[in-house]
């Protein structure tokens, strides 16, 4: 397993953007520098008015596939 621990903030109205685009992804740095992409829609369960905002885990399974995204902080 494998694990990426990273920071987002996106607001509300960008966010929204997003998600009504289909197979839309989102980029972000983990904390040791390396370049992860994800499907926005990924990001849903984390969605409030205030976006999407926080400290993430990302884990991934031996053959880099999605294991679960947890939110660790806001």
């Amino acid at each position: 397993m494998r694990c990426f621990y990273f920071r987002i903030n996106i607001s509300y109205q960008a966010f929204e953007q997003l998600y009504r685009t289909p197979n839309t992804v989102v980029k972000v740095r983990d904390e040791a520098g390396q370049m992860i992409q994800l499907p926005a829609m990924r990001f849903v369960p984390f969605f409030s008015q205030l976006g999407v905002r926080g400290r993430f885990q990302l884990v991934l399974d031996d053959n880099n596939k999605f294991q679960k995204l947890v939110l660790l902080n806001q």
